[in-house]
C-alpha cells in the first residue's frame, strides 16, 4: 500500500522567499512555525511576535497554495485540497534549505509531527511539537480522536477534498477547554477548512509500512526537543503526546515533555497562549544564542 505521494515540485512563495531573506540578513537564529490542520500562519502571529522580541528571526510560512486570509480559505476550500504530509513536509524541508543556519521548528497538531519529520531529517537547531498528530508506531488511538477525525474519514470521497469543521465540531476538537464566548470568538478569527489526505494517512501509518508519517525518531542529527501536550485535548490527547515522547527518549539528544493543564487543542490561540509560548521560549533558549530583546513582549 502506498501513500501515493505527490510528484508536484513544492513552489516557494515570494512571501516565503521574502521571510528567508529577512532572517539571513538578520543574522538572528531562525524560528520557523508549522501550522497545523484547520488553520493558517496566521494563527502564530503573537508567537513570531514575542519570539522575535526575544532576539530570533521568526518565519511562518504556509502549507503549499496557502490562502493569505481566513476569508480566502472559507470562499475557496478547494485550494486546500490534497496536500500530502510528505508534500507538506518537502515544502518546509526546502524553505529550511535556503536558510543560512538550522532553524528551531516549533509545530502544533500536524504541525507538530511536521516538526518531528523534520527534526528527523537533520534540519532542526531544536524542536517544539504541541498536541503533535501521531506518527507511525505511536499506538494510542483514544475515542475523542477518532471523534474528532471521523467526519472527513466517514467518507472515503474526502481523501481528495478540504473539509470543513462545523461549529460544533470545533468547539469539541478545539475549544472544549475555553468559554463559549471565545470558543466562537476563535472559529470566526482561525477556523479554515483542511485536507482531509493528512487524516487518512495517519489513520493508516501503522497499517502501511511506506506511510509518510514516520518519523526518524533515531537520528543523532535531531537536536533537542520538547513534546508539549494539552491536558484536556480531544484532538491529540496526551496519550499520544507521551507515546511520541517514548519513542523520542531512544534519540541521543535531549528530549523533554510537558503537559499543560486545563488545556486543549487551541492552545496555541485562545487567550492562554502565552504560557505554552513561554514554555516553548525558554526551551529554547536553553539550546540557541538569541540577540538581547530589541523591544518588551507581546501582549496577550
Amino acid at each position: 500500500m502506498s501513500d501515493g505521494k505527490s510528484s508536484t515540485m513544492t513552489t516557494i512563495t515570494d512571501d516565503e522567499t521574502g521571510q528567508v531573506e529577512r532572517a539571513n540578513a538578520s543574522g538572528l537564529t531562525p524560528v520557523m512555525f508549522v501550522h497545523g490542520l484547520f488553520l493558517l500562519p496566521s494563527s502564530w502571529d503573537r508567537w513570531a511576535e514575542l519570539f522575535e522580541a526575544a532576539g530570533y528571526a521568526a518565519l511562518t510560512p504556509g502549507w503549499p497554495d496557502d490562502p493569505d486570509t481566513v476569508a480566502e480559505a472559507n470562499a475557496h476550500p478547494e485550494v486546500l485540497a490534497g496536500k500530502s504530509v510528505g508534500q507538506v513536509a518537502d515544502h518546509y524541508a526546502a524553505i529550511a534549505g535556503l536558510l543560512s543556519a538550522k532553524p528551531v521548528i516549533i509545530g502544533h497538531s500536524f504541525g507538530g509531527l511536521l516538526a518531528q519529520i523534520l527534526a528527523g531529517r537533520g534540519l532542526a537547531e531544536a524542536c517544539v511539537a504541541i498536541d503533535p498528530a501521531p506518527f507511525r508506531g505511536v499506538l494510542p488511538l483514544p475515542v475523542s480522536a477518532l471523534r474528532v477525525a471521523g467526519p472527513a474519514l466517514s467518507n472515503p470521497a474526502n481523501r481528495h477534498r478540504a473539509v470543513p469543521l462545523t461549529y460544533d465540531q470545533f468547539r469539541y476538537a478545539f475549544a472544549n477547554a475555553v468559554t463559549e464566548d471565545e470558543a466562537k470568538q476563535l472559529y470566526e478569527t482561525f477556523a479554515v477548512p483542511a485536507a482531509a489526505r493528512p487524516l487518512f494517512q495517519g489513520a493508516a501509518a501503522n497499517l502501511n509500512p511506506w506511510t509518510e508519517a514516520k518519523v526518524d525518531t533515531g537520528n543523532p542529527g535531531r537536536g533537542p526537543m520538547l513534546l508539549i501536550a494539552g491536558e484536556k485535548d480531544h484532538t491529540a490527547p496526551s496519550a499520544i503526546t507521551r507515546a511520541s515522547y517514548k519513542h523520542q527518549q531512544h534519540n541521543p539528544g535531549v528530549t523533554e515533555m510537558a503537559e499543560m493543564p486545563g488545556r486543549g487543542h487551541a492552545l496555541i490561540i485562545d487567550s492562554g497562549w502565552r504560557e505554552v509560548a513561554d514554555t516553548a521560549l525558554a526551551f529554547v533558549q536553553r539550546f540557541t544564542s538569541p540577540q538581547p530583546a530589541k523591544t518588551g513582549p507581546a501582549g496577550p
